[in-house]
């Protein structure tokens, strides 16, 4: 129960998230929802990478069970990402995953190399599901 989408864009319709990441680089407005704030400029990396993949993963943990919304900017290079790195942690390799996200999210997602060598190292280093 994951949504992406890009915040220019205005709210998507449909039920609103119970919880979201906003993916951006200065703080956003709160929404009527719980949410976080990842520090994240467009077509760069995370300011903080530990913090971030923790704020995804739990993001990912809470999907089973609630309505989670990813969103940045444009909704595209950083919600992909991100999205693709909630898909290795699913246990997805994360080329799969990028591919996966592309097909199924938006045909850009995941923009920059450093974004996509962002998600095969958090794989590298164990970003895969944990039994």
């Amino acid at each position: 129960m994951v949504r992406g989408r890009g915040l220019r864009y205005g709210r998507p319709t449909g039920p609103s998230p119970e919880f979201a990441v906003h993916l951006v680089g200065r703080c956003p407005p709160e929404p009527p929802w719980e949410s976080v704030w990842v520090p994240w400029r467009d077509f760069r990396l995370p300011s903080d990478p530990v913090s971030a993949i923790a704020v995804l993963r739990s993001a990912h943990e809470r999907a089973a069970s609630e309505r989670v919304e990813v969103c940045c900017g444009g909704g595209v290079g950083r919600t992909g990402t991100a999205l693709s790195l909630m898909c290795v942690f699913e246990g997805m390799g994360p080329e799969e995953a990028v591919t996966w996200v592309r097909a199924n999210y938006h045909h850009r997602a995941v923009e920059t190399p450093w974004q996509r060598r962002f998600i095969r190292r958090t794989a590298e280093a164990g970003g895969e599901r944990r039994s």
